[in-house]
């Protein structure tokens, strides 16, 4: 897809799969590195309700409604919006609903879709008056200029007669245009490749006569003047592809780890608030804080503040004081982490690193940057309780569970 961009010297291109994002995180990398824009969006699944109600509503499982993310916040929306449209909404499809784009509408700007898209659905089943309203909610959902009426044309009386009456609406609602194609390959060529595609997952057989095919044609990925000649009478849905591309500019930071906030004292930094711990749990250890001690706990602590890693300590000594005050078992120290002194006086570890001469800094390098791991054993019968404190108190949506 880059490869054809380049060749039509694009300088923008979006990716919008069909209710997932997976590819979105190499396809941005490889655009930046070629010098092309990219677009970060999604063609999201939309409940005709709620979401959670796994039911048709007026013969209708879902709609489509193509998202594409304006900056930082509306692709972080977005990849809300697409979680949350799997782990709740799933029915088919995982599906978003229109409570999510209330919730998560910032910074994304929005196009009506194809043929499946609500609005022309609405139209194409003879509901002239719903599809207005429609039109009106997503108006009023994402704001002044950012919800547009997608327009494509794949040759088919359908297209036709939709391109009337969507422009018609548009003008009726002053709903900026926008010209899209459908493209699900690359090249004309690809079509029958595609259409087998279609059919092994539809179980069916290409001679079939009932086999999955798309009416009309041109679903490759088209150049711009071919888009240009197929929408020669409505130049604005033309012009408004390059007032939608600079009005993209999503720029993600990657090898950053982001660690949930941890709840700390009013008017206390988790660096401040690590230490006090730190000298409070070696005070209890150790009959007098040796220069030894000292010189050791202020070098671990600089480098933890240094890395930005005092919440993440905070966090583990947390759910391991939980559990050591619920009486649940947990192991005296595995793994490199017993070389922490920080992690021996604030209690994460049993085993001290001076008396056995642990390095620290196989647990936390500063000429390494790489996220510190602690090994720790719970009681397997109860490390769910383990499980659930840590869920509760920081969120099911910032914990996963691993292999190791």
């Amino acid at each position: 897809m880059l490869d054809l961009a380049e060749k039509y010297d694009m300088d923008a291109l979006a990716l919008t799969d069909h209710g997932v994002m997976g590819g979105a995180v190499k396809f941005y990398r490889e655009a930046k590195r070629r010098g092309i824009k990219p677009i970060i969006g999604c063609e999201i699944y939309l409940a005709p309700g709620d979401r959670r109600e796994k039911k048709v509503r007026n013969g209708d499982k879902y709609y489509h409604l193509v998202l594409l993310a304006e900056n930082e916040q509306g692709y972080s929306n977005l990849v809300s919006i697409v979680s949350l449209a799997q782990t709740e909404g799933f029915y088919y499809k995982p599906r978003a609903d229109k409570e999510l784009l209330r919730e998560y509408h910032e910074g994304l700007i929005a196009l009506s879709a194809c043929q499946s898209g609500e609005i022309p659905r609405l139209l194409l089943t003879g509901r002239a008056d719903a599809a207005r309203a429609a039109a009106e909610e997503y108006a009023e959902i994402f704001g002044q200029g950012n919800f547009y009426i997608e327009l494509q044309d794949h040759g088919t009386d359908t297209d036709k007669r939709l391109r009337g009456e969507l422009v018609a609406l548009a003008r009726d609602l002053d709903l900026p245009l926008v010209a899209t194609n459908d493209t699900h390959y690359l090249t004309p060529e690809d079509h029958l490749a595609h259409e087998v595609l279609l059919n092994i997952r539809a179980n069916k057989k290409i001679d079939d006569d009932d086999r999955m095919r798309f009416d009309g044609e041109g679903y490759h990925f088209r150049s711009p003047a071919e888009m240009e000649e197929l929408f020669a009478d409505i130049p604005e849905a033309i012009d408004n592809t390059r007032v939608i591309a600079d009005r993209c500019n999503v720029e993600i930071e990657f090898g950053h780890t982001v660690i949930p906030p941890f709840p700390l004292p009013e008017g206390v930094s988790a660096d401040a608030y690590l230490r006090e711990l730190a000298y409070e749990g070696a005070r209890k250890l150790y009959p007098e804080i040796t220069a030894e001690v000292e010189e050791r706990l202020e070098y671990e602590l600089s480098v933890i503040e240094r890395m930005k890693y005092a919440t993440y300590f905070l966090i583990v000594w947390d759910f391991v004081r939980f559990s050591r005050e619920h009486d649940i078992p947990v192991g005296p120290g595995r793994g490199s982490a017993a070389g922490s002194l920080v992690s021996y006086c604030i209690g994460i570890t049993r085993v001290d690193p001076l008396r056995y001469k642990l390095i620290f800094e196989r647990f936390l390098n500063p000429e390494r940057v790489s996220m510190p791991d602690f090994d720790i054993d719970f009681c397997q019968d109860r490390r769910g309780e383990v499980i659930q404190y840590v869920s509760e108190k920081y969120g099911e949506d910032r914990v996963a569970q691993i292999i190791t």
